[in-house]
Parts: structure tokens; C-alpha cells; sequence
């Protein structure tokens, strides 16, 4: 087995190696929970399901002795965040709140179809409490460490930080998250890796743990957009299907002249301008409007507040009145409870706001328009800084998801692809939104985005 490679082969290729006989699962899975078991960094994975990964490889060895495999992801290890139910486990949603809660007597729709796919469950990776947050801090599991930090360590991107992490780091070749304002995509960007948050209602959600009723999404973290589309079929229990490249010439590209640039580092700027230029060269057509929704979207979420802090408040306040001996992070506990301060009227217009914005915004994208954008406007941020400044964690954190934000709120689905580093190294992310329902166009353009940028495996 190639041992040295194997952790950064991509599920698709990691499938390929398995069914030319190169790879056997057994090995395969072997190798990826060594990883997990030696990796230094101890807040990526909160459980590790090591006897049901060695029974579903050794299950899929059979299968592919009788050559009887069931697709393309077969014996292909999957690592979950700790949102999704799987029998025997219990979810903590990266809180010590939830640590006493009873295990899951089944698995998830979702696990259900991974597993029916022959994919083999590697165990439950860190994340956010409650996956409130886009930096990824969790003061009572840990921190995953950026796995592009330097001497000073950097923040992963939440909420789904182990998730993207232990994709970056090549503890598993893929994993599978949700996104509520950005926790798919922006640990992505941050990690260098690629994230795929779909349309709403486009995967089932039952079994899986909520932060937004009307926002959340279930995506996926991988090494390819490739991937992102296998599992996009396997998470909807769809048989494999093609997976062709789309045209850039085929496709018009709104960048918004307003808004997205907004305070950003001049590096994400810088390698943004510059990944446009190669996708213009590769025949992308791009125009600029002034895209007036954006501005009329932050207007009202300065003045009123965010449907997610209400829905998350709604969602958690009988946690925080129970919570007598202080188990949930004080910080968390304090930004929930911001939405006690807002009004129904507050509310009203957020949600009118999101009725009235969300068709024009999806009727720029009809057809084969997307728009572009850098998923965050700044790389990782240094950890230590944020830990104990409640005020910089607040602005940081609203920053960092400013523009990933914008896809959940105008029920867009959304990819985002590396497309370079600063000066320090640390990725940045692009940002690619379409229309909703039109995911596998997405990830079909998805791939002619990732060869054109010089991206892919």
C-alpha cells in the first residue's frame, strides 16, 4: 500500500485503487484510524468508531471478492461531524451540555445512505458548540490547529472544524458537515480543501442535530470537487452517475461590484482578482454589477440582528435555563442570548427581508449564471487573540462569515475551491453560488473551476 500518498488520494481515487485490486479496505481503514490514533492534534475527532469502520471494510472486502461492489465509494472511509446521529454514539454537537445524553439507537437517513453505499464510518470530528461559530474555537474539546499554521497557531474555521481539518490533514479523505452561514465552506477555505453547501431541502436533515431551522444545509468537505459530486449522490441515495465537466464558456459569471471586497486582506483580494483572470482566460464570461440585495441584506442585519442568533436562541433558550453548573461556554451562552434583546418586529423584517431579496437575488442566477466571490475576506486568524476578547471573537467571527453567509440567507447552493495562499502561507477560498436545485450544474462547473485554477488531483 502506498502509504506516504494515501492520505492525501481523494475518496474518488481511493475507490478507483479498491476496485482495480491496488487497495484492499480492510487496509485501507486500517490505515486512516492508525492516522486518527497517532495524530498529535487530539480535538479533530471526538469518536473514533473503530470496530463498525473494521467490520464495514471487512464487509466490503467480500463484496468486492464477489465482485458485487455498490459503487464508485465502496470501502471508501467517511468521517461525520458530531450532528449526525449514528447508532451507538452519542451527539454531542461539540458540548458538554449534551455529553449525558442517550446514545442514537439508529443512524441518520444520511449515515444510512453512506453506509448503503459501502462507505465505512471512521467515527465523529469536533466542531462549534452547537455549531454557533465560523472560527471553529471549542474551549471544552479543544481547538483542531490549522493544519497551514505557523509557529503560532491558527483557527480551522467552524463550525465544522474537525471535519475540515481531518480532510486537510489526511486523517480521512472526505467528510460530511453542515452549513448554516458558512461552517461547510469557510473550514474549507480556511483548511485549503474544497466544500460543497447544498441546496436547502436538497439532502435529508432528519437524524441531524439543528442550529437553523430555516438556514441549515448538509454538505460536504473533501480533496475534490469530484468527490463532492459522488457523495452528493450517495447522501441522496441516487445510484453513481456521470461526472462530466462543464464549459466555462458556456457560463456567465456576476462578481458584485459592492459589498463582497469589502475590508478585505489584500492577499484574498489579490489571489480573487487573480483566479478571475485565469477563469476569463479559460473562456468564463464576467461582469460586475452593483448587486443593490447585498448592501439591503447587511443594512438589515445591522439593525435588527440575524434570523440565525433568533432561531438558534429559540432552539437552545431551555439549554441555557438549565444550564445550572455552567456546562455550555460562557461565550456561546453569551451570543445566544443576544436574541433576547430582539423584538418581533426585529424578526418581522428579517424575514420579510430574506421573502422579498431572495427571488431577485435567484433570478440573477437563473439559467447559467453564478456569482463569484471570495468565501471569506480574510485567511485564518491566530487563535490565542480571540480566546479571551469576546468583542474581537464577535467582530472576527462576523467578518469571517460575511460573505459565505449570503448563499444560506438567499437559499443559493454554493462551492467553495482554493484558489491560493498569503504570504504566510494560509489558503483562500473561492467562492462559486448558483441558483437553487442547480447542484450538480455547480459541481459540473465545479470541476472545469478546479483544473482551469490548477486545482485538481
Amino acid at each position: 500500500m502506498p502509504e506516504k500518498s494515501l492520505s492525501q488520494f481523494t475518496a474518488a481515487k481511493i475507490g478507483r485503487e479498491i476496485a482495480a485490486g491496488k487497495l484492499d479496505p480492510v487496509e485501507v481503514t486500517q490505515f486512516f484510524l492508525d492516522q486518527v490514533a497517532g495524530c498529535e492534534d487530539r480535538a479533530i475527532f471526538l469518536q473514533v468508531t473503530a470496530e463498525r469502520a473494521l467490520a464495514e471494510a471487512a464487509a466490503s472486502r467480500e463484496r468486492y471478492r464477489r465482485d458485487a461492489a455498490l459503487g464508485p465509494l465502496d470501502g471508501v472511509p467517511i468521517a461525520w461531524k458530531d450532528l449526525f446521529d449514528i447508532s451507538g454514539t452519542v451527539t454531542t454537537a461539540g458540548s458538554a451540555f449534551y455529553l449525558n445524553r442517550p446514545a442514537a439507537d439508529r443512524d441518520a437517513p444520511v449515515v444510512g445512505h453512506l453506509a448503503a453505499a459501502g462507505m465505512v464510518g471512521l467515527g465523529k470530528t469536533n466542531l462549534s458548540e452547537f455549531a454557533f461559530s465560523g472560527l471553529g474555537i471549542n474551549r471544552t474539546f479543544g481547538t483542531p490547529r490549522n493544519p497551514h499554521s505557523g509557529d503560532e497557531p491558527r483557527l480551522p474555521g467552524g463550525s465544522s472544524c474537525g471535519s475540515a481539518v481531518a480532510v486537510a490533514r489526511g486523517l480521512a479523505p472526505a467528510s460530511i458537515a453542515t452549513d448554516t452561514s458558512g461552517s461547510v465552506r469557510i473550514p474549507a477555505a480556511f483548511c485549503g480543501v474544497v466544500g460543497h453547501q447544498t441546496s436547502p431541502g436538497r439532502i435529508d436533515r432528519r437524524g441531524v442535530g439543528v442550529l437553523s431551522k430555516s438556514l441549515d444545509t448538509v454538505g460536504t468537505i473533501t480533496r475534490s470537487v469530484e468527490d463532492c459530486m459522488l457523495l452528493d449522490r450517495a447522501l441522496r441515495a441516487r445510484p453513481p452517475g456521470p461526472t462530466a465537466p462543464l464549459a466555462l464558456n458556456s457560463v456567465r459569471a456576476i462578481v458584485p461590484s459592492n459589498y463582497i471586497l469589502d475590508d478585505a486582506e489584500a492577499a484574498v483580494a489579490r489571489s480573487f482578482e487573480t483566479a478571475l483572470d485565469r477563469l476569463a482566460a479559460s473562456g468564463l464570461t464576467i461582469e460586475r454589477p452593483v448587486v443593490e440585495a447585498l448592501d439591503r441584506y447587511a443594512a438589515t442585519s445591522t439593525e435588527h440582528g440575524t434570523l440565525v442568533t433568533a432561531e438558534a436562541y429559540h432552539l437552545h433558550k431551555s439549554d441555557l435555563d438549565n444550564d445550572v453548573d455552567g456546562r455550555i461556554d460562557g461565550d456561546i451562552a453569551a451570543r445566544l442570548a443576544k436574541a433576547r434583546g430582539m423584538s418581533a418586529y426585529d424578526l418581522l423584517v428579517i424575514q420579510e427581508t430574506r421573502e422579498t431579496l431572495s427571488p431577485t437575488v435567484q433570478q440573477l442566477l437563473a439559467g447559467t449564471s453564478i456569482m463569484l466571490m471570495p468565501c471569506s475576506p480574510l485567511t485564518a486568524p491566530a487563535i490565542a487573540p480571540l480566546l479571551d476578547d469576546p468583542d474581537a471573537f464577535a467582530r472576527v467571527n462576523l467578518k469571517t462569515i460575511r460573505n459565505s453567509m449570503l448563499a444560506n440567507f438567499f437559499g443559493l447552493c454554493s462551492l467553495t475551491l482554493p484558489c491560493g495562499t498569503d504570504e504566510s502561507g494560509l489558503p483562500i477560498g473561492l467562492l462559486v453560488c448558483a441558483a437553487p436545485g442547480s447542484d450538480h450544474r455547480l459541481l459540473r462547473l465545479g470541476l472545469s473551476i478546479e483544473n482551469s485554477l490548477g486545482q485538481s488531483d
